[in-house]
């Protein structure tokens, strides 16, 4: 993780966040790196997370999209604020059988109540396998 950019406090904010999503470790979400506006996920192939058909489950793309874009808003936020997903729009472009996912998160704006996010999903070739769009309310 940069920790360049980032003060003492927004650092502890981003790993405690990390070590309290139960749900990000269940599938194995790693987070790679981290920088004002921007979030890289990653997360590994396995046939837990497959569908019937041997690819990848959607499901568990959307979980790494969703996780990148919400470390992507956390480094933007202050302290004091909280935001929550209130929509997450996919394409789906290619199936994945192997390898590692990278989800690439940037924040695209944060106004005073909304945050657009965007986040590209790529394989171990950086063929792109999904791409999203998806905005976040303050709370």
């Amino acid at each position: 993780m940069n920790s360049e950019g980032f003060t003492s406090e927004q650092l502890d904010r981003i790993r405690t966040a990390l070590e309290k999503v139960p749900f990000a470790k269940l599938i194995g979400l790693e987070l790679e790196e981290v920088e004002p506006g921007a979030a890289i996920m990653g997360l590994d192939v396995r046939e837990e997370l497959k569908q019937i058909n041997g690819v990848v489950h959607g499901g568990a793309v959307a979980s790494l999209i969703d996780t990148a874009t919400a470390f992507a808003v956390i480094s933007v936020l202050p302290p004091e604020e909280r935001a929550t997903t209130v929509d997450l729009t996919i394409s789906y472009l290619r199936p994945v059988t192997k390898g590692r996912l990278r989800a690439r998160a940037r924040v695209q704006r944060a106004g005073r109540r909304l945050i657009v996010v965007s986040a590209e999903v790529s394989d171990d070739s950086g063929k792109l396998t999904a791409t999203a769009l998806t905005t976040y309310i303050k709370i």
